[in-house]
């Protein structure tokens, strides 16, 4: 989609204008209630490439992420007569406890851990020296079972990390495409340090062994994919987009 129609006498968006991929002619559709759901980023391309709903000055801020890659594994004894079958044994979701019953000293707000359990099998061996038939019968031998843990953390919405539009960069249908500048904060930093910590706690707890904190850093803001932000909702016009119904404020028939 290029644009929102927009007239500017009525204060409504009229419909949608879009490119064809292939032929690269551009038509519009018609509407009288307009629902822009094209996601958080797209949708704030959108409304900045039609100069709609940006009163207040909010769209394309305050872009968030969950961040990731903290978390343990570690090595349960026992049960070597289970293996891995089809999608079983299935993940786990541990939810958020930190800054619940009390506050953590070094950051606020927390995150979840997702994970599950499997044991390694012939592919454990595939760098392993060795030939013959000795080797054959390691490759038939299954692993100890590990269990991991995968932190995702709330990133704080923050006015700095915002979506606009790039001065010269344009698609491949000569729309302008969105420059992205988006950073954690000491705060997220904190919280993907501690999930380290407490996923090899808890696995401690529970009685595992050969236990590996990540020592990976952070994910890049984006590559957890789970984009959020850039269309605040509020109870005031100058300060949000949206109202409590997903309504813009500036233009009423665009949701």
């Amino acid at each position: 989609m290029k644009r929102l129609v927009y007239h500017s006498k009525q204060n409504r968006v009229t419909g949608v204008r879009i490119i064809d991929a292939q032929t690269k002619q551009e038509r519009d559709y018609t509407a009288r209630v307009v629902f822009l759901c094209a996601s958080a980023l797209e949708s704030a391309r959108i409304l900045l490439n039609s100069g709609l709903a940006n009163s207040s000055g909010q769209v394309g801020r305050n872009i968030m992420d969950h961040i990731k890659w903290g978390g343990a594994s570690g090595q349960f004894d026992g049960w070597t007569d289970r293996r891995v079958i089809g999608e079983r044994p299935n993940g786990i979701y541990v939810a958020r406890f930190r800054n619940v019953s009390s506050r953590h000293p070094d950051f606020i707000r927390g995150y979840g851990f997702q994970g599950g359990a499997d044991r390694s099998g012939w592919e454990a061996a595939l760098h392993a020296p060795g030939i013959g038939r000795a080797f054959k019968a390691r490759l038939s031998q299954l692993g100890p079972w590990t269990m991991i843990f995968a932190g995702f953390g709330e990133m704080l919405p923050r006015e700095q990390n915002r979506a606009t539009l790039h001065p010269t960069l344009v698609d491949a249908w000569g729309i302008p495409s969105l420059h992205i500048d988006c950073r954690w904060s000491d705060n997220e930093l904190a919280m993907h340090r501690d999930m380290s910590v407490a996923a090899a706690e808890l696995l401690e707890a529970t009685g595992a062994t050969h236990i590996e904190p990540s020592m990976s850093g952070p994910s890049t803001p984006g590559g957890t994919n789970h984009e959020m932000g850039t269309a605040r909702m509020g109870r005031d016009p100058k300060t949000s987009v949206l109202n409590g119904w997903n309504q813009t404020w500036d233009v009423p028939n665009l949701l």
